[in-house]
């Protein structure tokens, strides 16, 4: 992490907020990542921005609760047949009409193997699409999936316009997006700022922030001081290391929601010797110190987890973290045929909390176990494009906050041959699939936490804390953070 010299940080603090871009009735947002490209479809980044330009079918209000968004309301015609009632009236920002046409076409785009969506996982289960007429489509899976509603409520289940693709084609849609959302696109200057202006036929409402734009300020501080000058008015991703300062100045508050963020955790290419052997990547979960990681480098701003789902999801099970044990760690390795250890790559971003110092402090753990370990750092622009990660051991973040369901948070990432999982075992797979097929609560939530106790102890990737989301904003904005850590700013306020 950089760091502006003391007295500029002072320099900040001693001016109070002006409004060099935050003019009245625009919002302006400082971003830890810069944009890549806003298909909905095929993100490999978080959805901050896209979320306000288009819409699912379902929504999440702010207590978490599924509510009607592009569907006034859904029904099961029967175990693997869901039907959608859709709202009528909407069109897309170009004019276009929404219809079942138009879903049908949003899903169909994501489930053609032949696109290589990377978030195909989330609606793998289904299998057709029907427009029954033009504002009712029903949706077949290829068994009972009780979760298909949830699926309907976040990305890729954005509904896109299908004449605007068709005519555009995909990569200039990408970059000159087109939804039903409350902002429409305006313009895209990679590396500098995305904006986007207030949908006044959105049918919500007209939106009262009347612009926003989304500005790329990779280096925290910068981002900090940014905050606190006035030049933007909300920012992503607070580093522990200045959240007292935001909590001291008068010129920015700080926003924070406990376990709001993503859950860490190192990938593991299980088809690249030696972590293909359990007792490797058992001594490698055992020769992580996670409590020291997550109060001395995190400040406390994390918690370390036993595993990948989340306390208020679905089928949570709690388990224990993985105890530090260096000594044992050894014994694994010498078990699994390696008493002098290996060597071995690690590649991380600087996406997340400290996030190369985390993985410089989890490589000399390793090292002391035995490991020669080679460190790649990278800039997140680039990291994402190396989906699957190369590994073989890769640091990335991943949440289930949207679906609030264990689903979201392992599948994805544990299943053989998803784009993100570098997992390979036959039984946990079979236990994915059961999950997404069983109606019955009782019995998936026993599955689902049937999933982790396996995974914790095959250890298909290592879990290793939950960050905390911590955002800043100005004095006149009204926001409290979600958490499904989206930023709709259509509910934010501004005096």
């Amino acid at each position: 992490m950089k760091y502006l010299p003391a007295f500029a940080l002072g320099l900040a603090l001693a001016f109070p907020a002006s409004a060099t871009l935050a003019q009245n009735g625009t919002l302006v947002i400082g971003r830890s990542a810069t944009t890549n490209a806003m298909d909905p479809g095929f993100l490999r980044e978080a959805a901050t921005i896209v979320d306000n330009i288009f819409d699912t079918m379902v929504m999440r209000d702010t207590e978490m609760n599924l509510v009607p968004g592009l569907a006034t309301e859904w029904t099961a015609v029967d175990d693997t047949t869901w039907e959608f009632k859709l709202r009528e009236g909407v069109t897309f920002h170009n004019g276009e009409p929404f219809d079942a046409e138009a879903v049908k076409f949003s899903l169909e785009r994501v489930l053609n193997p032949d696109n290589n969506a990377p978030t195909i996982s989330y609606i793998r289960t289904i299998s057709s699409v029907e427009v029954v007429d033009p504002m009712t489509v029903r949706i077949t899976t290829s068994a009972p999936d009780p979760l298909l509603p949830t699926r309907m409520s976040r990305y890729p289940a954005y509904i896109v316009p299908p004449k605007y693709i068709e005519e555009n084609g995909q990569d200039h849609f990408a970059n000159h997006p087109v939804g039903t959302g409350a902002y429409t696109f305006v313009d895209f200057v990679p590396d500098e700022r995305v904006t986007l202006a207030a949908n006044p036929d959105y049918w919500r409402g007209t939106p009262d922030i009347q612009t926003v734009i989304w500005r790329p300020i990779p280096d925290a501080t910068a981002r900090i001081t940014s905050l606190i000058t006035g030049e933007v008015n909300l920012i992503e991703d607070v580093p522990v290391d200045l959240v007292s300062l935001l909590e001291q100045t008068p010129d920015a508050d700080l926003v924070q929601v406990k376990n709001g963020g993503l859950t860490i955790y190192l990938g593991l290419r299980m088809d690249k010797a030696p972590l293909d052997n359990v007792k490797v990547r058992q001594a490698l979960d055992h020769a992580i110190d996670r409590v020291s990681i997550t109060e001395n480098l995190l400040g406390g701003l994390a918690t370390p987890k036993g595993t990948q789902v989340g306390a208020a999801d679905f089928g949570y099970l709690d388990l224990p973290v993985p105890a530090y044990d260096p000594e044992l760690s050894k014994t694994l390795l010498a078990e699994a045929g390696f008493p002098d250890g290996f060597e071995i790559t690690m590649q991380s971003s600087f996406r997340y909390m400290k996030n190369a110092e985390v993985a410089q402090t989890i490589a000399q753990q390793f090292e002391d176990i035995g490991l020669s370990v080679n460190q790649e750092t990278m800039e997140w622009s680039v990291y994402t494009q190396t989906v699957p990660f190369e590994g073989p051991i890769y640091m990335l973040g991943w949440g289930s906050t949207q679906t609030l369901d264990a689903d979201a948070a392992i599948y994805a990432i544990m299943k053989s041959g998803e784009p993100y999982s570098g997992a390979s075992i036959p039984e946990l797979d079979a236990l994915l699939d059961e999950s997404r097929s069983t109606v019955d609560p009782d019995a998936r939530e026993k599955i689902l936490q049937d999933i982790q106790a396996l995974a914790a102890e095959q250890v298909p990737l290592i879990t290793l804390y939950q960050e905390d989301k911590l955002m800043g904003k100005a004095p006149n904005v009204e926001f409290e953070g979600r958490a499904d850590a989206r930023i709709p700013v259509f509910e934010i306020k501004m005096d």
